[in-house]
């Protein structure tokens, strides 16, 4: 937050009630998160509620009382407080780079704001959330554009009114948006507490055509995301999904061309399930997968098996064309368990493995190309950055075969980088790598499973300096201690004069506002923005936020109370 901004927020008064300015512009909003893998630890437990209900447990918001007679005092006194401080600004620029040292901080937003009838939950109590987030120095906000919501009703109709009233919140608490194109389902993975299935036209042709959904070696399908294996066919009522991705963005682009570059600072691209670019190898839903196993390949469909077939032929090896691996195990096995990952003489170390996992992996970063090569005609030289969200697959990373990456599409291993082709490819499209796990430790995780966050995130970080991409971080997990602030700054400073290009954070719900993990938020905020240069222990940090969190406590506190009903 810029001292100007800073000066401007205080003397503002603040909306008293939702709806529309006499010219009919929105006034308030709520903003919604991106459903995105959380890599969970041994023991999580999700629960993901049937389709229709919009309710996120984790992060409730229902209405809170209006304010009455104009500028909040509190508010006011918390950003003058803010003004006193040596607050230094960062910018995010549509470039991808940033201006001075520090990394901004975004926060994912709850999954349920906008509704399926295309409207905004709990105005109110969000807007007294966004303001606490932007006294607090959070630099914007991560929301999901969910294309089952937008386009739900018949291709080519989008009906973006919901997310209208949303930027236009976000811009009147001068708080940056990260907008993420969902073109995945929300619920099925670990986070997904509400249901929002793709949209209806498209669940048609895929019960026309079930080879649309990615399947596995038991003919099971999954309607989380398209097959990457017909992206380039014409099967969505005369449209490849690759057009209908297109014109999603070209609709959003025109939509809300006022706001790109100034309130929109980033289009983060949807690549597959949760957002990733991956296949759906580890199915939550229906207790198909459970941490931590090794998940299952997904090249199954008819598409999928076509361009395998081709591909053996091409290799000269027509009999390796007609199925994936025979002997990968089932979803929760572990690598021992099976011959095809196997440390000793495992067939991902034969040729037949290394011909596999090269098709099964290019295809992946095949589509991510088609996407983001038309991502980025459609939103050039309009001042936002695009993203790209990878999975951090940290489980089994110890061992020699790294099964659950190789299921997933990453053809990592002992032997071989699995991520420097992917930054290449962002590097091409001048695209964020975006990761997540930034939080963890090896040592918090399953050691029999070999869990090893921080080294992937160290492989992650030398691939994308070898590539020159820029990183992003997020958390996996919701995490309020110190400890794992303190290893998301240890791993947000890349280099000696590197840093990540910004840490997006899980998430804003009722517990952040709790007043001992909102005073650790606010010094993480601080210590994060002042960057790696500002040698302070973690307690002056906190001692110097202790002011600010004191003035600020009754917004905070009328934030956690409106979101907690």
């Amino acid at each position: 937050m810029s001292l100007n901004q800073i000066g401007a927020l205080s003397a503002t008064p603040i909306a008293a009630d939702s709806g529309h300015t006499p010219g009919g512009d929105p006034t308030t909003g709520v903003v919604t998160a991106s459903a995105v893998w959380r890599s969970p630890p041994a023991n999580i437990r999700v629960s993901v509620q049937k389709e229709g209900t919009e309710i996120d447990r984790l992060s409730p918001s229902p209405p809170m009382s209006p304010v009455r007679g104009g500028i909040r005092a509190d508010l006011s006194v918390a950003c003058q407080a803010l003004m006193t401080e040596a607050v230094i600004e960062h910018r995010s620029g549509g470039t991808g780079a940033k201006e001075g040292k520090g990394v901004p901080v975004y926060v994912m937003m709850p999954l349920d704001s906008v509704t399926m009838t295309n409207g905004v939950n709990r105005r109110k109590a969000m807007n007294a959330s966004l303001q606490a987030l932007k006294s607090a120095g959070v630099e914007g906000i991560m929301m999901d554009v969910w294309w089952g919501l937008v386009e739900r009703e018949a291709p080519g109709e989008y009906n973006w009114g919901g997310y209208a009233e949303l930027l236009e919140m976000a811009k009147k608490h001068g708080l940056k948006v990260q907008a993420v194109m969902s073109f995945h389902q929300c619920g099925g993975n670990v986070g997904d507490s509400c249901t929002i299935p793709l949209p209806k036209w498209v669940l048609e042709e895929i019960n026309n055509d079930p080879d649309l959904a990615y399947t596995d070696q038991w003919g099971r399908r999954n309607n989380e995301y398209l097959s990457l294996g017909c992206d380039t066919i014409s099967c969505l009522k005369g449209r490849t999904p690759i057009q209908c991705y297109s014109d999603y963005m070209r609709s959003f682009r025109d939509k809300f061309s006022h706001l790109l570059g100034d309130t929109i600072v980033e289009i983060q691209v949807g690549m597959g399930p949760a957002g990733e670019l991956r296949y759906p190898s580890y199915p939550e839903k229906d207790g198909i997968w459970r941490f931590p196993g090794i998940g299952a390949f997904q090249c199954y469909d008819k598409y999928m098996l076509s361009s395998l077939k081709a591909a053996a032929e091409s290799y000269g090896k027509p009999e390796w064309g007609s199925t994936g691996p025979t002997d990968a195990g089932e979803y929760n096995n572990w690598p021992e368990d099976t011959n095809f990952f196997k440390k000793e003489g495992g067939g991902w170390n034969s040729e037949y493995g290394d011909f596999f996992l090269s098709w099964y992996s290019q295809m992946l970063l095949d589509h991510g190309e088609r996407i983001l090569s038309s991502a980025t005609s459609i939103f050039e030289n309009l001042g936002v950055k695009l993203s790209v969200k990878v999975a951090g697959i940290h489980w089994h990373y110890g061992t020699r075969s790294h099964a659950p990456e190789l299921t997933a599409g990453y053809y990592n291993t002992r032997y071989r980088d699995g991520y420097l082709p992917i930054a290449r490819m962002l590097a091409r499209h001048g695209a964020v790598f975006n990761f997540t796990c930034i939080e963890m430790r090896d040592h918090e995780q399953p050691q029999d499973a070999q869990c090893a966050p921080e080294k992937l995130v160290q492989q992650v970080t030398s691939a994308t300096q070898e590539a020159q991409v820029a990183l992003a971080g997020e958390n996996a997990l919701p995490r309020y201690d110190e400890y794992a602030h303190e290893q998301i700054l240890k791993a947000a400073s890349l280099t000696e004069n590197d840093e990540m290009c910004a840490f997006t954070y899980l998430r804003m719900n009722p517990e952040l506002f709790q007043a001992d993990n909102w005073r650790k938020f606010v010094a993480f905020v601080k210590k994060m923005k002042e960057g790696k240069d500002v040698h302070k222990c973690w307690e002056q940090v906190e001692r110097e936020a202790e002011h600010f969190v004191q003035v600020s406590e009754p917004l905070v506190q009328e934030a956690a109370v409106a979101l907690m009903h």
